[in-house]
């Protein structure tokens, strides 16, 4: 078994870097005698080292000195953003088909498509699912009805849905059925509600972008690595927020 003292990562620590849960989760786990490190129950103090391998429940989860993996992924409408690949079938896991273990980094519900991050670099996932750092999310939305100065003049003021109003925002006619939204909060299906709320129902959303990374014309059901500079900025502007 690895030293505790020795240099390396906490073993609950490494369980939230690599995305599979909270530290107070994995403390949960560890406990339960759920969690393996190269075959053996470890202490809760285990540091992980490189080439060592964490499992969960028998699984795999990742090793040391992986890969860190952050991919765009255009997901197509009636696709759900859950890794529960037993209980859905129309999962994003099965659907990306990638061939590590990797996480969606927040949801797209599934008769939206668009832009979502899936990867196995925990603190990406935790940084960047902190609402109050405020990362601005693009989307086009197509509605059922011609769109009045009203609408969205309300849309970008603020909406009341779900026992509280929405952030203001900004909105921008596309179309005299479509409009463009930046969001800066992540509510249940916030645009949905809120065209609801005011009498509308949408027909197509789609999320074009998220904070510097743009979908662009990356084809649906297909996905790409962030390159180096994308995730500079990403963990520039992440960094930025918590200061």
């Amino acid at each position: 078994m690895t030293n505790a003292t020795a240099p390396g990562t906490r073993i609950n620590k490494f369980l939230s870097e690599v995305g599979h849960c909270s530290r107070r989760a994995a403390d949960a786990l560890l406990e339960q005698g759920r969690v393996t490190l190269n075959g053996v129950v470890p202490e809760l103090g285990t540091r992980v080292q490189p080439g060592d391998v964490v499992a969960v429940d028998g699984v795999e989860v990742a090793t040391a000195d992986q890969e860190r993996i952050v991919l765009a992924y255009h997901k197509p409408v009636g696709i759900v953003c859950t890794t529960d690949t037993r209980r859905e079938k129309d999962n994003i896991i099965d659907a990306i088909n990638f061939p590590s273990r990797i996480y969606p980094v927040g949801r797209l519900d599934k008769m939206s498509e668009g832009l979502i991050f899936l990867t196995n670099d925990g603190d990406i996932v935790n940084d960047i699912l902190r609402a109050r750092y405020g990362h601005e999310k693009e989307y086009r939305v197509t509605v059922n009805r011609p769109l009045t100065p009203e609408f969205i003049r309300q849309m970008a003021s603020g909406v009341e849905i779900l026992d509280t109003v929405t952030m203001p925002c900004e909105v921008e006619a596309l179309g005299t059925q479509s409009f463009q939204i930046i969001l800066k909060q992540g509510l249940n299906r916030q645009i949905r509600r809120m065209c609801e709320a005011l009498g509308y129902r949408v027909r197509r959303l789609k999320r074009v972008r998220i904070m510097n990374v743009e979908l662009g014309d990356l084809p649906v059901g297909a996905y790409r690595a962030l390159d180096d500079v994308e995730l500079r900025q990403i963990r520039e502007m992440t960094q930025e927020a918590k200061s």
